[in-house]
């Protein structure tokens, strides 16, 4: 059997060459290049930060909150460079939890017994 790290790096060399990985980083690069969908991503991502340590400490988002999370949604989604990389994400997306549930697999058997 081979070393479980020489299979992990196998792992890594295989998810970046999917096409999904490949449309993401494409799609990325795209809206990059514009100066207005960057700062809105840099926006949402800053927003998810803050909601996120938000959580952490045992807050839920607040109307207002919520309210800003929507409107930045349909900002993201009038930008179709953002939509088109969101988009890409989410088909990764389908991989990575593929993978996740399989690769964790033998964890949650261990807590079943």
């Amino acid at each position: 059997m081979s070393n479980i790290y020489d299979l992990a790096n196998e792992l890594e060399r295989a998810i970046r060459a999917l096409p999904e990985y490949q449309a993401v980083e494409k799609q990325q690069a795209a809206f990059q290049t514009d100066p207005e969908s960057k700062a809105l991503f840099d926006e949402f991502v800053a927003f998810q930060q803050k909601l996120y340590t938000q959580m952490q400490t045992g807050q839920m988002p607040s109307q207002e909150d919520q309210e800003a999370l929507q409107a930045l949604g349909e900002k993201i989604e009038a930008k179709p460079a953002l939509k088109a990389f969101f988009d890409a994400q989410q088909a990764l997306g389908v991989y990575i939890n593929d993978l996740e549930r399989i690769i964790f697999k033998p964890l949650q058997d261990l807590s079943q017994k």
